[in-house]
């Protein structure tokens, strides 16, 4: 482990060099490819650096023990057990900051909610979901934009999508992609009837302008008339944008400002994502075996949690997580869930080292 720490420490001072470089802060994509390798390594090579302090505390203390003075000796026998204790966690958590990292982790993210089965209740579930998601980011101080929704009759949502801006956001909700089950009584029940539903939750990594390059000759920009919740006409001018990317067919539209220019750049934004995500699964498609996620495949068709409103019940059915505080979950107190499942992703990723 120290032989690997010495190598990150040595490369943390080559990525600090290149910074620092004329040739490559004029080279905006290398720069940032750069700015993120060294941003990934500020944590472990600081919590490396302290670890080298108390080890070389810990020797000179050593040392101290078989000094002639006996208030020396003394003085070593009482500071030596704090200092080992220290040294000993520090080191457990560079074991931790090892692991390899996911190199989106410290990216913004792409959220995109869509109710699946179960009509309207469906709809209202995915603007409880949204709402989760938006308590849970204010909390980490995060800022969360609309870039696109459609609505449902009685307030719920048809899709939505929004951007999560805000440090290690994907790493916190990467997990949370896959479908979300809900049993309760709608809303629209009068016999009160406990119904299941569906709701399918995306989470991607924004990509950088500089990373997914988009060709205008790529691009069909499509114009129409915003409209709301059963056709009705929320705008006057032709400000939704539909943009089509020609050479793989994906859609994106966008209708929620009334800046025509402002929908095409959030189309755009959400677009960059999806092809991220798309040129990401073509790569992990090859090393499938290798690359299998430890908290479940990711896949979108999988059913990852259900809540269980009467018993006030969440069950993460990857991690065999069950919590009966459903009710402050709802509301945004998402970490009870997040917590338990980086902590499985990191367990199973160092077994994974060691073995």
């Amino acid at each position: 482990m120290l032989d690997k720490l010495e190598d990150v420490d040595k490369r943390y001072h080559e990525l600090e060099a290149m910074l620092a470089d004329p040739e490559v802060q004029g080279n905006r994509k290398e720069f940032v490819r750069i700015s993120r390798e060294h941003a990934s390594l500020v944590e472990v090579v600081a919590c490396y650096r302290d670890w080298k302090k108390l080890d070389a505390e810990e020797a000179g203390l050593a040392a101290l023990l078989d000094d002639a003075d006996p208030e020396m000796r003394e003085m070593a026998n009482a500071e030596l057990p704090s200092v080992r204790t220290r040294k000993a966690g520090l080191a457990e958590t560079l074991k931790l900051l090892l692991i390899p990292r996911d190199p989106n982790d410290e990216r913004n993210v792409i959220l995109e909610i869509r109710a699946g089965t179960g009509g309207e209740e469906a709809s209202l579930f995915a603007a409880d979901l949204f709402r989760m998601y938006s308590r849970y980011a204010e909390s980490r101080g995060w800022r969360v934009d609309v870039l696109s929704s459609s609505g449902s009759g009685l307030g719920g949502y048809k899709e939505i999508i929004c951007s999560i801006d805000g440090e290690g956001a994907y790493s916190r909700l990467k997990f949370e992609g896959g479908v979300h089950r809900v049993q309760r009584v709608p809303a629209t029940e009068a016999q009160g009837r406990i119904h299941t539903s569906a709701v399918t939750v995306a989470v991607m990594p924004e990509a950088d302008e500089v990373e997914v390059e988009i060709d205008d000759k790529d691009l069909r920009i499509d114009v129409f008339r915003s409209s709301g919740p059963g056709g009705q006409s929320v705008n006057t001018t032709d400000s939704a944008v539909r943009v089509t990317h020609l050479p793989t067919g994906l859609v994106v539209s966008c209708q929620d400002e009334k800046s025509q220019h402002k929908n095409k750049a959030k189309a755009l934004k959400i677009l960059r994502a999806r092809l991220l995500e798309r040129a990401e699964q073509e790569q992990a498609a090859s090393v499938a075996a290798s690359r299998k996620a430890m908290v479940g495949s990711g896949d979108r068709s999988e059913r990852i949690r259900t809540y269980n409103f009467p018993q006030n019940r969440l069950t993460d059915h990857r991690i065999n997580l069950t919590l009966h505080s459903l009710d402050r979950v709802i509301e945004g107190d998402l970490e009870a869930v997040v917590g338990p499942l980086v902590t499985q992703h990191q367990a199973e990723a160092l077994k994974a080292e060691r073995a």
